[in-house]
């Protein structure tokens, strides 16, 4: 029994030195510098063309740009200055479309898109489209999230092939980005395009020109990073918060199972954060409002670990505001969890799937903290509404020494019998 009181001190000290030490080996990998490359690089010359003959102002003033082909005889030029980033697709084309789409993930769920065409009068038609699903319905015309310039996107035709060039205007360097190639045979009508004859997506280096196929691993990478956010911040996390709200009278089990729980979530966490480090470094997707509130979240719950080692006594006159700070800091880091999920799966373009899964454990917790605190607001006003009063035990003879109360008797006898002279 002294062995077991023992470990039962100790436990706590061992959970903070393997936290501790989790914590560290975490910011030593995401300091690293990944210096390497998974791209496939495809080599090649483009057609000798002269653009410049056939594209209207400014497109006809560009030089010096990189050129590489990325898919049969499809042909991508584009060049830097300053802010501005100019590309130009070269294409076959007899009739139909041909679009360039750019995607977070290789997915057209949630891309953007820009389609240029040949109508049956012979004028040329370029548009920005916003895939937001996989039915036509869900294909809008001039919606997106390509930052244009002020600079009109241009369509021209030379020979048997189709240009479309324009203009992306934007401070952030572009990297590695999925693109998507596509066309088909049949016009726009009223501006709805008819379903693709063939696609493909690639991954597209802006900094090498280098071109390669979108892996199913990249993809894969994608759902995992969404899953084990969702486990460790949607699932695992609030249970910890639940058990340590409710379930303080299950002293010190509470403690405990809180402790464990928070550090699986905790380490549920940081595999999320590591796997968008890796996919960041894969593709260089830029998703600042996701990104932004990720690392938000993650020095909100680095501060909670580091609140589990300052945690005061008991009897500390300070152990009020550390249970206030740490509350209320777990409250907004499950509030921006939760928050972030939402972004992440409108980011991806997340399925009907997952939001309605998502959705469903949402509302499972809601009601369950809603039940929750209904009871413990039940039990706190039933125990107001009891009298403050003293209850006082029945006491007999047998409970006092023999020699007291034979003592007792003696004394009431002394007092009640009256003196006879």
């Amino acid at each position: 029994m002294a062995k077991l009181r023992s470990w039962t001190l100790r436990w706590p000290s061992i959970v903070r030195v393997c936290i501790l030490n989790f914590v560290l080996n975490f910011m030593i990998v995401t300091l690293a510098d990944d210096t390497g490359s998974n791209s496939i690089v495809s080599e090649g010359d483009c057609k000798s063309t002269n653009y410049q003959i056939f594209l209207p102002s400014p497109y006809q003033n560009i030089s010096s740009t990189i050129c590489k082909p990325v898919w049969n005889s499809y042909e991508l030029r584009y060049t830097k200055t300053g802010d501005t980033t100019t590309i130009i697709l070269s294409a076959p084309y007899t009739v139909g479309w041909v679009g360039i789409g750019f995607s977070r993930d290789g997915m057209m769920a949630g891309s953007s898109a820009m389609v240029g065409w040949i109508n049956k009068h012979g004028h040329t038609k370029v548009k920005q489209f916003y895939l937001r699903g996989r039915r036509q319905s869900e294909v809008i015309v001039d919606k997106g999230e390509l930052p244009l310039n002020n600079v009109p996107a241009a369509v021209a035709t030379n020979g048997a092939e189709i240009y479309i060039a324009f203009q992306l205007q934007t401070t952030i360097p572009f990297g590695k980005q999925p693109i998507l190639l596509a066309f088909s045979t049949k016009r726009p009508l009223n501006h709805h395009l008819p379903k693709h004859v063939d696609k493909i997506a690639v991954i597209f280096d802006f900094s090498s020109g280098s071109a390669g196929p979108v892996s199913n691993g990249l993809i894969q990478m994608r759902k995992n990073h969404g899953i084990v956010g969702i486990v460790g911040w949607g699932l695992i996390l609030p249970v910890g918060a639940i058990i340590a709200r409710y379930f303080r009278h299950k002293d010190p089990l509470w403690f405990y199972l809180h402790s464990a729980i928070q550090f699986v979530g905790f380490a549920f966490g940081l595999a999320t954060v590591l796997l968008g480090l890796q996919l960041y470094r894969n593709v260089h997707v830029h998703i600042p409002a996701h990104r932004g509130i990720g690392i938000f979240v993650l020095v909100l719950s680095i501060l909670q670990i580091l609140a589990f080692f300052l945690r005061p006594d008991k009897d500390s006159k300070f152990r009020n505001i550390w249970n206030l700070y740490h509350s209320w800091l777990g409250r907004m880091a499950l509030f921006f969890a939760a928050l972030n999920i939402v972004l992440g799966m409108r980011a991806a373009g997340a399925g009907n799937d997952w939001k309605i899964g998502y959705g469903f454990l949402i509302s499972i917790i809601l009601v369950a903290v809603i039940v929750l605190e209904v009871l413990a607001y039940l039990k706190r006003s039933q125990k107001r509404s009891l009298p403050h009063t003293f209850q006082m035990d029945s006491v007999g003879e047998a409970t006092f020494p023999t020699n007291l109360a034979k003592g007792m008797n003696a004394f009431t006898l002394f007092h009640t019998t009256p003196f006879v002279y």
